[in-house]
């Protein structure tokens, strides 16, 4: 009698080969068996006219504080993600030592846009150490957590205010190593860094005052565990980015260690920059080194409303320090004053051809809801001003909630995303989940590249980018016995209707502690998600009560 039995559906079983016809039975969390079974089983699941595939990784996240209050990492296990890494660019919640606690809450809201009153409603802080940070976790914990550990961190615990300051001496960068040592035995996947980040005061965050003596060290250990570098290079600049790959791969092949950088995205005047990187991608990778771009699917969207900076705004200084710097109050102020608001007009003339494109999507008086879906040219021309003015005017009437979408931004050229994606050699991720929760969902890219990219456009295969998000993943990062439906394997198995796959519309949710709210997508398609062979979540039961795991790296 097993415990769990899949009859009939159709196995894609993450390797990349054909798909096939089959039943796949689970025992005490594994996978036991795959072919023509007749023997019964506790839960017997019918998956006729659907996907079985192993459970989505999703490389790249900061749900590092949400997985205090949710263990769940809600949406993502409804869209087929069993295994989350947080802890990405430089950011993660530990090792921190209580001093510093606000320092990294600052650094949160300024990087992923989380906010404040979410870390002080939403958080005990009982811990300072990785270890403990595991320990807190792993309380209620329904989806598997595989870690990094944050160079800005490492260097506050090491260095203190001096890691805001200066590059370190040679017994800083011993003390650093030893701490990410123990981070690594206490659970962490490896290290991540970020060469383009700012803090809560728009200076560099900790990790970028280390110097490649610092990067280099810490990297050796990396290589005595086999573990990962993660780094957000100067994205922005083509030149940059190479240099910064060539450096990572340099790292990779002194050290025997994979390294991922991300994001790469391409738009429509970025095309040859992407084509020079990846080529210099597969000069290292024949080279023998590790160097893999992240690639997310979806298009770059931003909503956004005065009550919260919006890094949209970051290239308008004056509009910037004033959402950044500014209580609420001297906002409206501010945007009520003829000066002030004739300087930020002006400031925004050099990005006249956004505004009228910009879609009013959230408001909460009576009066204003009509609006809602109309763009601010619509808009404007039915109040008879400019659109900057109509959108100043709405966030004064809506107390700077007014919210905005920016839709299409980039990254959205099917054509050269689907190639981007189909490459060999580019990792699947930078989704951002648990990050930049009033700006974009950052949920559903499985969904977009199943439905999308697969299903619509057949710019990859089934077979090829179930690959890309399961055993590829599992590859890269060294996660041991998940990412392929094997004998032996841990059972984190999702099924899916391959006609309906796809992730849902953006809606605004109020699940944020602090009464905060959030944009999240639905999943769409997914039948049951199992994690460690147990239900997850379903599309007719949805969250279930089921035990994610912290999955250890090599040396454990």
């Amino acid at each position: 009698m097993y415990d769990l039995l899949i009859k009939n559906g159709k196995v894609v079983d993450g390797s990349g080969l054909p798909a096939f016809r089959a039943d796949v039975a689970v025992q005490d969390g594994r996978i036991v068996k795959i072919g023509h079974i007749t023997e019964g089983a506790r839960r017997v699941v019918d998956a006729a006219g659907k996907v079985v595939t192993p459970g989505f990784i999703d490389p790249h996240t900061h749900f590092d504080a949400q997985l205090l209050w949710d263990g769940f990492a809600k949406p993502a296990l409804a869209h087929g993600v069993t295994t989350i890494v947080p802890g990405n660019c430089s950011l993660s919640l530990a090792p921190l030592r209580a001093e510093h606690r606000m320092k990294l809450v600052g650094m949160f809201n300024q990087i992923e846009e989380m906010p404040l009153k979410a870390f002080r409603e939403g958080v005990v802080w009982d811990w300072e150490t990785f270890a403990g940070y595991i320990a807190r976790i792993r309380k209620g914990l329904a989806i598997n957590v595989a870690p990094l550990v944050g160079h800005s961190v490492l260097r506050l615990w090491v260095m203190r205010q001096a890691a805001m300051e200066r590059t370190a001496t040679e017994a800083e960068i011993a003390e650093m190593q030893g701490l990410l040592r123990e981070c690594l035995d206490a659970g962490a996947v490896g290290l991540s860094t970020s060469f383009v980040d700012m803090d809560e005061r728009l200076l560099p965050v900790p990790s970028r005052y280390a110097d490649a003596a610092e990067l280099d060290a810490l990297a050796g250990v990396l290589g005595e565990y086999g573990r990962m570098l993660q780094v957000v290079p100067e994205f922005y600049d083509a030149d940059l980015t190479i240099a910064r790959l060539d450096q990572l791969a340099e790292l990779s092949l002194k050290h025997s260690i994979p390294t991922t950088f991300s994001p790469l995205f391409v738009n429509v005047d970025t095309v040859e920059a992407v084509a020079r990187v990846m080529r210099r991608v597969d000069e290292q990778f024949d080279r023998g080194a590790r160097v893999w771009p992240q690639v997310q699917t979806r298009p770059i969207d931003i909503s956004f409303c005065f009550a919260v900076p919006s890094l949209l705004f970051f290239r308008m200084p004056n509009w910037y320090r004033l959402m950044r710097f500014s209580e609420p109050q001297d906002i409206i102020a501010a945007f009520r004053d003829g000066d002030s608001r004739e300087k930020l007009i002006g400031e925004a003339a050099a990005y006249a051809d956004l505004w009228p494109r910009l879609t009013l999507r959230h408001v909460n008086t009576k009066a204003n809801r009509p609006l809602v879906g109309k763009t601010l040219a619509e808009i404007a021309a039915l109040r008879g001003v400019t659109p900057i003015d109509a959108m100043i005017d709405l966030s004064i009437e809506e107390d700077l909630d007014a919210h905005f979408l920016s839709a299409g931004l980039g990254h959205n050229d099917d054509a050269e995303v689907g190639r981007l994606l189909a490459h060999p050699r580019v990792h699947v991720g930078a989704s951002d989940g648990g990050a930049h929760i009033l700006s974009f969902s950052t949920y559903g890219d499985t969904g977009y590249l199943l439905g999308h990219f697969v299903r619509d456009l057949k710019m990859l295969s089934l077979e090829a980018a179930v690959k890309k998000v399961t055993s590829d993943t599992a590859s890269i990062w060294g996660i041991p016995a998940r990412g392929l439906l094997q004998p032996g394997y841990v059972a984190d198995i999702v099924i899916f209707d391959p006609q309906t796959i796809d992730r849902g519309e953006e809606d605004y949710v109020a699940d944020v502690p602090g009464d905060g709210s959030r944009y999240v997508r639905d999943s769409r398609g997914i039948d049951q998600v199992f994690v460690g062979g147990a239900l997850a979540w379903s599309s007719s039961g949805g969250y279930q009560d089921a035990h994610g795991e912290v999955l250890p790296g090599l040396a454990a």
